[in-house]
């Protein structure tokens, strides 16, 4: 009696089980294509353009001076005296150190870039997922890019209502 009672219960809790786990309701979006195409993100991105493009432009430039000076550097070489290309080869060494943190700065002010605008729409982001996921019934809406989904299915992608109610959430904030 004990033990089929103890089987009735655990049929009962597994389709319990099964019975609430049919009724969730999930969504998945793309915070990164949220990001990117979304008005706010697309606005970065042309921020982010301007930025690089000076920054390349100061790179390219430091890199032709770089190259001119190891061209002159090789061409002297068998005209100076080795104590006179010593000083040169540091000098050369000294530039190509600036040229390097250049590049670093560059990188790190872009990133910086990434990091503040991320600082600044994702909250947003956010409580639009959280009004959809209310409004809407959904018990969870995952970011399927940062969870490790491994699938999830297309009809449940909610990122273009996300993008779309951004935008009017965006806009009413400026």
């Amino acid at each position: 009696m004990k033990k089929t009672m103890s089987i009735l219960i655990v049929a009962f809790l597994v389709l319990s089980a099964t019975c609430t786990y049919a009724a969730e309701k999930i969504g998945f979006i793309n915070m990164k294509q949220v990001l990117l195409l979304s008005d706010a993100g697309k606005g970065a991105a042309g921020k982010f353009q301007k930025v690089f493009e000076k920054s390349k432009a100061k790179i390219q430039a430091r890199e032709a001076e770089l190259k001119k000076l190891k061209e002159n550097l090789e061409k002297q070489r068998l005209v100076l005296k080795e104590s006179a290309m010593k000083e040169k080869e540091l000098e050369y060494q000294k530039d190509f150190r600036d040229y390097r943190r250049l590049v670093e700065d560059s990188n790190a002010d872009i990133k910086r870039m990434d990091q503040e605008l991320s600082r600044k729409l994702i909250p947003v982001i956010l409580k639009v997922v959280n009004t959809i996921g209310k409004e809407e019934g959904y018990t969870m809406i995952l970011d399927f890019n940062a969870t490790g989904v491994a699938y999830h299915s297309k009809a449940k992608d909610i990122t273009k209502k996300v993008i779309k109610e951004f935008n009017k959430a965006y806009k009413s904030k400026k």
